[in-house]
């Protein structure tokens, strides 16, 4: 993965209707290791992380990076949105090179179905919309984690293929402001 580009980071929090993106802080490193140790949050994603192991590797201030934004209601952390660069050695591009910027989003069993996870990621292209004019977000998701599939919908995504990846069938799917994003080939 390479950097997002010429972006500065980080950027000032992003206030929403009902939540704030800001950056990792130290005080989120236990909701962290609650988010990466949850069975339920990664049943598509390969499983979890034993919490055991987590507590020992995680850094006191998890998080600390460009494109990742924590989402926080209310003061306290209860997910995560990040924007990075999709792998060119990964099936789903836009581009013969790849490397276009990817959404992904993980949020805490609690925070579901409040509609956080579509407020959260709107404000992050919002965001990357304004850093990046122009640039395209992907999005991939396997095709059995229907409530993704939808999101990616409600955002705007268009599904351009899909594939086998990860023993899965996946959805793969591109945003972009102002116009249309068309299937390459």
């Amino acid at each position: 993965m390479t950097a997002l580009g010429p972006v500065a980071w980080p950027p000032a929090p992003i206030p929403t209707g009902r939540l704030v993106l800001r950056t990792a802080e130290s005080r989120d490193r236990t909701t962290f290791v609650e988010l990466f140790s949850s069975p339920e949050v990664y049943t598509y994603l390969g499983g979890a992380r034993p919490r055991a192991e987590l507590d020992r590797v995680m850094p006191e201030a998890p998080g600390q990076r460009p494109g990742l934004f924590v989402i926080d209601l209310d003061g306290a952390m209860i997910s995560t949105v990040t924007l990075d660069r999709r792998d060119a050695n990964r099936p789903g591009r836009l581009r013969p090179d790849g490397e276009e910027a990817e959404i992904g989003y993980l949020l805490l069993p609690r925070a579901w179905g409040h509609g956080y996870a579509a407020e959260a990621c709107a404000a992050a292209l919002g965001w990357f919309a304004d850093a990046l004019p122009g640039e395209p977000v992907v999005l991939c998701t396997q095709t059995a984690n229907a409530r993704s599939v939808r999101l990616a919908e409600k955002l705007g995504f268009t599904e351009l293929e899909r594939f086998e990846e990860f023993g899965a069938e996946q959805w793969f799917g591109a945003w972009s402001p102002g116009h249309t994003v068309r299937r390459r080939g």
